[in-house]
Formats: C-alpha cells, structure tokens, sequence
C-alpha cells in the first residue's frame, strides 16, 4: 500500500498556524509517519502546543515531533548545521529523546557567512530594512546558484581541515566579492566575525559535531516507501514566495507553495492525497512590506499575545489586517494549486477565538457558513476550523464528500 501523501502551506505572510496544521495531520493516522521540511531553513519558527501541556517552537525539526514523526530535509531545504543542536538538545531537555532526522546527501547547507551577510545588510539597511529574519537564506541560495555550494554529504565526508579548507576558499573567491557588492565594509560588527578564523574554527568543529544528529538518505522513493503517511511541511506562506513580484523585496527566497513538493514528488512514484492550506481568520505579517486594511489588533473580539512572533530587532512587531474579500483570500490558494492538477485542497481556519467564530473581511465579518459555501463553489472539499492554540483540537466543520 502506497503511502498518504499530505502537504501543509501558509495562506498569507506566515503564522498561520502550519504547525498546528502539521502535528494534527501527524495525530490522526496511525503507523510510520515522516514530516517532509523542503523549503527555507531554521528561519521558520512552528508551534505546536498541545491540551496536555506539551510546547515546543520547532525550526529544523518537524513540527509533527511530538507525535512520533521523523523528519526529513529534502534538497531544497537549506539547514543550518551550526543552530542544529541547539533545537535537538531544548527538545530532549523537554521530552528526553532526539528525533529522527533524515536528510537527502545533496541538501545544501546555509553557512557562516550567509548569515553575517544577512545580518550586515539588514543593518545598513537601518529603517528601509527588508524584514529578514537575519538567518541567510537568501544568501545561501545566491551562494550555491554561483557555484560555491556547501552539501551534507561535503559536512559528513570531509575532514576538518577538508572542510575548513573548502571554506576559506569561499571566502576568498566568493564572499570578499559579496562584501564589496553589497558595499557594506562600514558594518565591522559583523565583517570582523566574517574573515575571523577563530569563528571558522569554532563553526566547522561544530557543524561536523552536529552530524550525529542526521542520518543521509540516497533513494528517496526507497525512504518515502518506508511509511505510511507523508507530510510536507512548508515554511512561510504563500505570499512571501520567491516569485511574488507584488510583495518584492520583502519576500523569502524559497518557494513558499506546492512546486518544491512537486519536484520531489517527481522523483518518486507517489501522489498527493490532499494539500492543507492554513489561515488565520484574520491576516497577519510579520516584517517589513505592503499590508492592506492593516490595524492595531483592536478589530479582533479577543486579542490572544502570540508567545513565538514577538518583537524582534529583525523584523518588528507582529502585524495585523483584515482580507479585502474573499477574492482576495482565495487567489493565492486558486494560484498555487494550478502546480499540482487533481490534487485535493482542504482549509484550515486558525485562531478563531479571537474573532468570535468570524472571518475578517475588509467591509464587514462573515461567517464560517458564508466560508464554507464559498470554499465549496472554488473546488475545496474540506474545512476545518481551530479555536484554541491547541493542535489537537482542530475540527472538521464541512466535508463536500459527505
């Protein structure tokens, strides 16, 4: 029996709630499940939190965790070897084991430098800053699509000083070109940290440490074949995608909809079963860029403060708005699924205890009702509903199939 294949994706900028969506759909079937991280890096920041107590932020890991999933990075995703540990060490203080990490031998890695790129440019940015998170995905992709790409089989294979070697040599050839591309020599808080070598050192011991943590697969339809329900997991949403011109600059460098899943998913003999797309019941964005209808949270019947999006140096305040229609909070949805003909969609409506039950529309609130019908008349056979920050307490409110 071929597995359940699953795919999660963020409606908007983000925080919707794709790891609430990701450990529900991890909970419901019984058997081997694997949560497949394809896009972005350790920049996305899932919370899951359960009735019982149990929460944890996940980057790296998959956000179906806590209900026995592994993990698995394929070769889009861009890990970050360095801050790894750090997320499996909270985990096992909370939980008393590591899970299972997986990973294609070709998956790129974001380095060192990526990030102190990052860093230096949002700094010099000063107030026209692009809302980055400061982890260097987007220099990471640069990197690799010039040629001086950095794999897990390169972390695993080489020696330390292979590695280290390897790295400098980077840096003389790629990064002091960056720097004066960039322009932004004056940053020396992070240009020192750049060329230190104390700093390389340090970070090729850990990342080589930090191996212990993965396991490498070569076949990916021989893995995937091993279990019984498959979950991609994406980072941010849909209109952070790398794409999207209207959103441009302040976009991610990743693909934030179905075309990473569906790339993978050529290279095996598996099939979608249903794409989740998740939403607040209102529309948030964390960072810097275009936002319409956006307001302090006072249009929201009950304002809940969000314990994972707080107030950062890189990306401000966490940010609110309504929809400006239902055209509006459809279309990305209508978009993406053209990637993926046949697949089945489903919705997942989040934090709808904060508008009393109601979705926020730009010329008035509307009901689950009204959201339904108009999910149904666009091809989404399921809606389901949350009303807690609790992943086991979602609801399926509308099956078309019934």
């Amino acid at each position: 029996m071929r597995p359940r294949v699953f795919a999660v994706v963020g409606r908007g900028y983000g925080d919707e709630g794709k790891g609430l969506a990701t450990d529900f759909l991890a909970s419901l079937f019984k058997g081997k499940t694997c949560v497949v991280r394809h896009n972005g890096g350790a920049q996305s920041g899932h919370t899951v939190e359960k009735r019982s107590g149990e929460r944890f932020v996940f980057h790296e890991l998959s956000s179906g965790s806590l209900s026995g999933a592994d993990t698995l990075w394929v070769n889009t995703f861009f890990p970050d070897m360095y801050k790894l540990s750090e997320e499996a060490e909270d985990f096992k203080a909370a939980f008393g084991y590591v899970p299972k990490i997986y990973a294609e031998s070709d998956t790129p890695i974001t380095l060192i430098f990526d990030v102190l790129l990052n860093m230096a440019q949002e700094e010099k940015r000063g107030d026209g800053r692009h809302g980055s998170c400061g982890m260097g995905i987007n220099e990471a992709d640069l990197r690799v699509r010039a040629g001086f790409g950095v794999t897990l089989k390169d972390v695993f294979s080489l020696s330390f000083d292979e590695l280290r070697d390897k790295l400098l040599r980077i840096r003389e050839s790629y990064v002091r070109e960056r720097e004066n591309i960039l322009e932004i020599t004056s940053v020396t808080e992070y240009i020192d940290l750049l060329y230190s070598d104390d700093v390389l050192n340090n970070y090729c011991g850990k990342i080589k440490k930090n191996t212990a943590f993965v396991t490498l697969v070569s076949d990916l339809e021989k893995f995937l074949s091993g279990y019984d329900t498959i979950i991609f997991e994406t980072g941010q949403g849909l209109l952070l995608d790398a794409d999207n011109e209207e959103n441009a600059p302040h976009v991610t460098a990743s693909k934030t909809g179905l075309t990473n899943i569906v790339s993978a998913l050529s290279r095996t003999s598996l099939e979608f079963d249903t794409v989740f797309y998740v939403s607040r019941s209102y529309l948030t964005r964390h960072g810097a860029g275009p936002l319409n209808h956006e307001s302090d949270p006072s249009f929201l019947k009950a304002y809940e403060c969000d314990q994972t999006n707080v107030s950062n140096e890189w990306q401000g305040s966490l940010r609110y708005a309504r929809f400006s229609s239902f055209d509006d909070f459809f279309a990305p949805i209508t978009a993406d699924l053209k990637s993926a003909k046949g697949a089945k969609s489903a919705l997942l409506l989040t934090h709808l205890n904060e508008t009393g039950g109601c979705i926020k529309l730009a010329e008035s609130d509307v009901s689950i009702k009204d959201l339904i019908s108009e999910a149904g008349k666009r091809g989404i056979s399921k809606v389901y509903t949350s009303s807690s920050r609790f992943s086991d307490e979602c609801v399926l409110c509308y099956d078309g199939h019934k």
